[in-house]
């Protein structure tokens, strides 16, 4: 359960700080692949996955919708130019202020790569602060089949994230 709880907080400032970033380039549709590695303290737990993620503008005009109505959070500062962005930003959420920063790289429409690092005071189901670097690419397009927010596992399981 504190697992489910710090990935949830984590994924939710991640991508608030995608949200509200000024201009930056729609990703291409169609099949990405996404690598995460995250560590948490105290304990450096790390934890690394990758998996494939069926896209399409409207799916992640939504996801970027339901980011910025979270309740709780303020923007501290952001810039993007170039290609390349920071945020900082501040949530309160399950009764922990977290505070994070992220830099982000897009190279056109068909890579991102970011690194973020939150604070969680007090602690959040044990965790202190955690680490999350995500990289993401461009496969081609999406199996027959596939729509969009449909995330494919290492083990082959598929998560409908989108509306069916």
């Amino acid at each position: 359960m504190k697992k489910i709880l710090v990935s949830a907080a984590a994924t939710l400032w991640l991508l608030i700080g995608i949200a509200n970033a000024s201009d930056p380039p729609e990703l291409k549709e169609g099949l990405w692949s996404v690598h995460t590695q995250s560590i948490d303290n105290p304990g450096s737990n790390k934890s690394d996955g990758t998996y494939t993620l069926c896209r399409n503008h409207a799916f992640d005009q939504s996801g970027l919708a339901i980011a910025k109505s979270v309740k709780g959070c303020t923007t501290v500062s952001e810039s993007f130019q170039g290609g390349k962005g920071s945020k900082e930003t501040r949530c309160v959420a399950a009764g922990s202020v977290i505070a994070s920063k992220e830099t982000y790289t897009y190279q056109g429409d068909t890579s991102f790569h970011s690194e973020s690092h939150a604070t969680f005071t007090p602690a959040l189901g044990g965790v202190s602060e955690t680490t999350m670097i995500v990289d993401q690419k461009y496969l081609g397009s999406c199996p027959a089949g596939a729509q969009p927010g449909d995330r494919t596992n290492a083990d082959g399981s598929v998560t409908h994230i989108g509306k069916h």
